[in-house]
């Protein structure tokens, strides 16, 4: 959003960043598409960045209802994600000496999951022949 204010608006670029970003921040997609939407650069060559920016949003409008998602008690950012991936994955796959394959790493981060995440129990009851 930085790079196409700087390249669309010139130096009143950064009031209008924070504004969209307030925007995007309070899940008004609609409404900073509308705003992106009636961007008129300077150069015909721009229009080009300002309708990927806009096909962006559009696409991905769902997954940027920040205000919906942290109501429900959600994270947005990908802190917590890189955090679990870091915990799950590579406490465990990194460990000096250890080589994998594709496969038994699937299968061993699989199985790590279902123990972090309390479901190992239920995995296995669910297969038990009755």
């Amino acid at each position: 959003m930085t790079e196409l204010a700087k390249l669309v608006l010139g130096s009143p670029w950064r009031a209008w960043a924070e504004a969209r970003c307030r925007e995007l921040d309070e899940g008004k997609v609609e409404a900073l598409l509308g705003v992106m939407m009636r961007l008129k650069p300077s150069q015909p060559d721009l229009q080009a960045a300002i309708d990927k920016a806009i096909h962006y949003f559009q696409l991905n409008a769902d997954r940027m209802r920040y205000a919906q998602f942290r109501r429900q008690g959600l994270f947005v950012g990908s802190g917590v994600v890189e955090a679990g991936c870091k915990t799950i994955v590579g406490q465990r796959l990194k460990q000096s000496g250890m080589h994998w394959t594709v496969p038994g790493a699937n299968a061993i981060i699989a199985l790590r999951c279902l123990d972090l995440s309390n479901q190992w129990e239920d995995f296995w009851e669910s297969r038990r022949i009755s």
